[in-house]
């Protein structure tokens, strides 16, 4: 086990493009398993791979590429370049990103209208992350180094993921849906009769 810890600097400077990606897919499909174990019902892996699928496919590569063309585009950490870097992610990548994951599960998932998820629950999604990404990428663009960028925002997304994949399957977008569905399920412990 401790080989591989050290091997993943090197395999990150070396290769990181593949690095990121599979990092960051393998982060995006634990937060999908993880939210389903909170909501108590049996795993679902079909539905992972899917998560995994579009995390592999777009989410980590696009994210991969997103950050290098805003380090290139606005180089340096200076906490005016940072700002504007936090304002491009927030205002083109996420909305990017946030569109590809609900049609991307949707079809997959082989639903008929594609596109039924992103317009219900795009904004509430959207105002959400406004809640938690700009503090991320903050910290990202200020402290994380280029080539370890990807993996820093799938260990995050990971956070993010967890909830993301609750919204798809049963929430409307918004961090109330899940703190119902938390608390209805601490209710359903309580009014369980005693087992004898």
């Amino acid at each position: 086990m401790a080989y591989w810890w050290r091997a993943l600097p090197r395999a990150a400077r070396r290769y990181p493009w593949p690095t990121n990606v599979l990092l960051y897919a393998g982060l995006f499909s634990a937060g999908d398993a993880l939210q389903q174990w909170l909501r108590g019902g049996p795993a679902d892996w079909r539905q992972t791979r899917r998560v995994a699928t579009v995390a592999v496919t777009f989410q980590g590569n696009f994210n991969y590429l997103w950050l290098r063309l805003l380090e290139r585009s606005l180089p340096g950490r200076a906490p005016r370049t940072v700002l504007a870097k936090v304002l491009c992610d927030q205002t083109v990548g996420g909305p990017i990103a946030l569109s590809t994951f609900y049609v991307g599960m949707s079809i997959l998932q082989g639903k008929d209208d594609v596109f039924l998820d992103l317009k219900q629950k795009f904004w509430n999604t959207y105002k959400s992350g406004l809640m938690y990404w700009p503090f991320v990428q903050l910290i990202n663009f200020s402290l994380i180094p280029v080539h370890w960028r990807t993996a820093y925002t799938g260990l995050c997304g990971f956070l993010w993921a967890t909830f993301l994949c609750f919204s798809q399957q049963c929430g409307d977008g918004t961090l109330k849906s899940v703190f119902i569905i938390l608390r209805g399920k601490e209710a359903g412990a309580d009014d369980r009769p005693p087992e004898k």
